[in-house]
């Protein structure tokens, strides 16, 4: 199918998440996961419509950016080494995995050689599954702190995935969870973390993300396939 027409669809179901939400469609950007896609089905999806790209492997998105350029906004989604770090820094607006200090201070140190701030999203393993990457919600607050010493990092939300589950509840309680760990960071009023967006919700679970808060979705079957 084409992705016009899948964004067509994913559209209509995020508007009616909005309207039973009282939310305003304007207020979420949807991120279209290529990683299992072609550089010509991600070119498909800009011409569709989409602003942002996420990828979630260093080559992966060194490959795209060979032909799409800066023309999307890139976001690193996936876990990042450390030593990764410097291959993607130019390249992308967001990074969606900060989940250690170690990997603080390599993105600092690559971000002020690149002259830039880059904006960032503290994983968070809310559902607290052992396969899941990011910190426990618990150790969010002081990890926000220390981020007052890495000038060159803007904390813009927080990010997490919430279980491969048909149990709606338990999905609605993980991002519940994290919008209520985001509204604490945020009622800090801190410059170098403001903390507004939400990064959670993919192909199987964006409504009910929609629903709790999300401002950013990640969706790559359900726009761009697979394969």
């Amino acid at each position: 199918m084409k992705v016009s027409e899948n964004l067509a669809n994913i559209n209509e179901r995020i508007e009616k998440a909005c309207e039973r939400a009282g939310r305003k469609r304007g207020d979420i950007e949807i991120i279209a996961v290529t990683k299992y896609v072609s550089a010509d089905r991600a070119q498909e999806a800009l011409d569709a419509g989409i602003r942002h790209l996420g990828e979630n492997r260093d080559d992966g998105l060194l490959e795209k950016y060979k032909t799409l350029g800066n023309r999307p906004v890139w976001h690193f989604i996936g876990t990042l080494q450390t030593r990764k770090v410097k291959n993607v820094i130019d390249k992308v607006s967001y990074i969606h995995s900060l989940d250690r200090l170690s990997l603080a201070e390599e993105i600092e140190k690559r971000a002020a050689k690149a002259d830039k701030q880059m904006k960032c999203f503290i994983q968070v393993n809310v559902s607290g599954e052992e396969s899941k990457h990011g910190m426990e919600p618990g150790q969010v607050l002081d990890f926000v702190h220390k981020m007052k010493d890495f000038p060159h990092i803007l904390v813009v939300g927080l990010m997490t995935m919430a279980p491969l589950t048909d149990d709606q509840n338990t999905i609605r309680s993980t991002f519940r969870g994290l919008k209520q760990l985001q509204q604490e960071v945020e009622s800090l009023h801190l410059d170098y973390a403001p903390c507004h967006e939400l990064s959670m919700g993919m192909s199987n679970d964006f409504e009910i993300a929609v629903e709790e808060g999300a401002t950013f979705v990640r969706i790559g079957t359900a726009l761009v396939g697979s394969r």
